[in-house]
């Protein structure tokens, strides 16, 4: 069964699996993502990497990079602390 499915613009994740990635609960998970508390990204694949989607969630403290296929099975799924730094300060300046 796929864990992520594809709509008319949209992507619907299982929220259990970006939660336990964040280190939160599913609730705490959509309160967040309501409040604006964690945000994400989505990114489709080019070249070898086409016919793959990489979702990228965001908290104050982690950072969650799942990779799928077209038919929403998750690949991989990648899970880091980001020690509290703002993105800004992990990546340099966003001009």
């Amino acid at each position: 069964m796929a864990q992520i499915e594809f709509g008319a613009d949209r992507i619907e994740v299982d929220a259990d699996v970006v939660a336990r990635g964040l280190k939160i609960s599913p609730d705490s998970l959509k309160q967040g993502m309501r409040e604006g508390s964690i945000s994400s990204r989505s990114e489709h694949g080019e070249g070898e990497d086409a016919g793959k989607l990489r979702l990228t969630f965001f908290s104050a403290t982690r950072r969650v990079r799942i990779t799928a296929d077209t038919e929403g099975n998750i690949l991989t799924c990648i899970a880091n602390d980001v020690g509290g730094k703002p993105l800004s300060d992990m990546f340099g300046a966003l001009e």
